[in-house]
């Protein structure tokens, strides 16, 4: 062989011990990534799916959360200022009585609010606060067995003869009609109680005697009934009510009676010096003060 062919052998033979060397060495070489079995697959998409819907929930519940607390908090603050506005009223009706104020004085914020004092049952309430009040008292004392210890009680604006007279609430008569008719079934109650319990009953109004008839016939169509008396002015009198009660309790206790209690809606019967004698508050709306104004 020549020195040429010679050479070229050698050149093939490490060319092919090269590539045999290569290909060896690529037999060993992994790719990059990793291999999962469908059931896997599965279970890690379920369970995405369930963190993305506990994570929707979550959020659906924060929001619900935050609306809830605001809207209590809307209501915390409504409750609030209904309470504030009745309180004002209350303070400014007792105003309202003390000085006799007229109806053009009267805040138009509590004229509103007069309706809503009945609407709402806060009248009611009142009423049955006083109720238990006054059952405490008599309660806790029996009249004598002489038949002298006496109640006074006012009827004006517990049985009135014109149920629309006032012009505070006139597009509310139902309302009114409510109210009144809520007062006369607790005065009632508290009527029958105190004649079954052996009180003598004296009722009062600020009326004249001349319409002394047409009371006694509201007074019964209302179911009182077995009053020992009933008081009215004369018809030539004038005098201011709180005189016109003291004139008449003078002549009650002149006829030997002990006056042990007075039941009003008006501050000017309940004036009364002798501290032996219980006097009761009934609350009213204050439209009935307005109404017995027109009426004296």
């Amino acid at each position: 062989m020549s020195a040429y062919g010679h050479q070229m052998e050698q050149m093939y033979s490490a060319h092919t011990l090269s590539g045999g060397s290569e290909l060896r060495r690529s037999s060993f070489v992994l790719e990059s990534g990793f291999y999962i079995t469908s059931i896997v697959a599965t279970i890690l998409v379920s369970a995405l799916a369930a963190a993305g819907l506990l994570l929707i929930t979550l959020l659906v519940s924060l929001a619900m959360m935050l609306q809830s607390c605001q809207s209590s908090h809307a209501g915390i603050t409504e409750l609030r200022n209904i309470n504030d506005e009745y309180n004002y009223c209350k303070v400014y009706s007792l105003h309202a009585k003390l000085n006799n104020l007229e109806e053009h004085n009267f805040p138009s914020l509590c004229k509103d609010l007069a309706i809503r004092y009945i609407k709402g049952g806060q009248y009611a309430r009142d009423l049955d606060s006083t109720k238990s009040v006054m059952e405490d008292y008599f309660n806790s004392v029996q009249p004598s067995d002489d038949d002298l210890d006496v109640v006074l009680i006012d009827i004006d604006g517990i049985v009135s003869p014109n149920l629309h007279s006032s012009t505070l609430l006139q597009s509310n008569d139902n309302c009114i009609i409510e109210a009144k008719n809520l007062k006369r079934m607790f005065v009632l109650r508290l009527y029958m109680k105190l004649q079954a319990g052996g009180w003598s009953i004296i009722l009062l109004s600020r009326e004249h005697g001349e319409h002394q008839n047409v009371t006694i016939n509201h007074l019964l169509s209302a179911g009182f009934r077995g009053w020992s008396s009933l008081m009215m002015r004369d018809d030539a009198d004038s005098s201011k009510g709180n005189e016109f009660f003291s004139r008449q309790r003078n002549v009650i206790e002149t006829k030997g009676f002990r006056i042990k209690s007075v039941i009003s809606t008006e501050m000017d019967a309940l004036i009364v010096g002798d501290r032996g004698i219980r006097v009761f508050l009934l609350p009213d709306p204050i439209f009935d003060k307005f109404e017995l104004q027109r009426r004296t």
